[in-house]
């Protein structure tokens, strides 16, 4: 197949979507396929990243709130990108205007929408959390109206979690396919790195018998990191642990704040180098996750395995990575619940630290997303 994947949330300075786009441009290329990755950028360079795998940036404006990431805004230039490459699928990572734009598209190819974000999570019911959830939906009809709209369009909508395959069903679309990501085979329990354990609990003041805890992803307000470095230094004064922060955001200044009143958490900013950041992730005591509103989580299911328990909020797709003696979830979006988890964690370490089952690989998860695109007909119309 010549897949080409229309990623709106793509920027090279990203987290999970990045990581995601560069793992699939190195699977279809391995798996014999054809994919030309379009993303929002500066000019219009087109990189391959591997044989038939190409980057293809689309000049495009940077977002007002987060300058790292750009937006597709000329529905007209996507319908001339699309022309140009003669897909036989159209993937769509965004469920907001270049997903209109690609259903509008009058090409012939069979089309899918990857749920990479769910904004009715993300914003709407954290937004509105004192409103139940199906009450929040009545108030953003129109969301669910477009919603139904793009599934009349996609031949599928493709959900990472069950959870949100589930309420995507539940608001009348029907035609969802489940398929969950995967992790990197880098990630494993030997990385685990005494001496870089021992270095970040030095830079927090604290001995190594101190508990190691590490939250990973863009520090943006749907994903808590402010939650999380509050939780932490929330802790009695007699439970001795500290929190690295991994990620680049617009919460950054805010989190220095915090971090300069508590003297219990550490930013590193963005970590490009994805072997160190198997090195940090295995080598912490625990992976501390915020966000309740995740398609999938990534981070979490990678730092499952190289090894580490998680605490994970009770909601979301994040909650679905965690398993009986790996972790532990607290009530999403509530600091006092998330300190108690902690304490609780740090109070049972090696107890929660149990046999934590291998984690599904992601060239298992772009096997079976190809085969499903396969499957509409689309190398048969190639």
């Amino acid at each position: 197949m010549r897949i080409v994947d229309v990623c709106a949330f793509y920027s090279p300075s990203g987290g999970g979507v990045r990581t995601y786009v560069d793992a699939k441009l190195r699977s279809a290329s391995l798996l014999g396929h054809q994919i030309v990755v379009l993303a929002p950028a500066e000019n219009a360079e087109v990189v391959e990243v591997a044989p038939g795998a190409l980057l293809a940036g689309v000049p495009a404006p940077t977002m007002p709130f987060d300058r790292r990431y750009r937006y597709f805004n000329d529905p007209a230039r996507l319908h001339r990108e699309l022309d140009v490459w003669r897909p036989d699928h159209v993937e769509c990572s965004s469920p907001w205007s270049s997903a209109s734009a690609v259903a509008r598209w009058r090409g012939g190819a069979t089309r899918s929408l990857f749920m990479h974000s769910d904004p009715m999570a993300a914003y709407a019911y954290r937004w509105f959390g004192f409103l139940k959830p199906a009450t929040v939906d009545g108030l953003f009809s129109r969301f669910w109206d477009h919603m139904r709209f793009l599934g009349r369009s996609f031949d599928a909508v493709v959900s990472p979690s069950r959870q949100l395959a589930e309420r995507l069903r539940l608001r009348g679309l029907t035609n969802v396919a489940t398929i969950p990501l995967g992790v990197e085979s880098s990630f494993s329990l030997t990385h685990r790195d005494p001496a870089l354990r021992r270095r970040l609990l030095a830079n927090l003041g604290l001995c190594e018998t101190a508990t190691l805890l590490l939250s990973v992803g863009r520090l943006a307000p749907e994903k808590r990191p402010d939650l999380i470095a509050k939780a932490v230094g929330g802790l009695a004064p007699g439970r001795e642990a500290g929190l690295v922060l991994v990620g680049e955001g617009p919460l950054r200044g805010k989190l220095e704040r915090i971090a300069a009143a508590s003297g219990r958490v550490r930013l590193l900013g963005q970590v490009s180098d994805r072997e160190l950041v198997a090195r940090l992730m295995a080598s912490a005591d625990a992976l501390v996750h915020g966000c309740e509103a995740e398609t999938f989580g990534l981070a979490v299911a990678e730092a499952l395995a190289c090894g580490t328990p998680v605490i994970v909020p009770d909601r979301g797709g994040a909650r679905e990575q965690l398993r009986p003696g790996c972790g532990l979830s607290y009530d999403a979006g509530s600091r006092g619940e998330l300190t108690a988890a902690i304490a609780r964690f740090i109070d049972l370490r090696g107890v929660v630290t149990g046999s934590i089952p291998p984690q599904r690989l992601m060239d298992d998860h772009f096997r079976e997303l190809f085969a499903l695109y396969d499957g509409f007909g689309c190398a048969e119309a190639a």
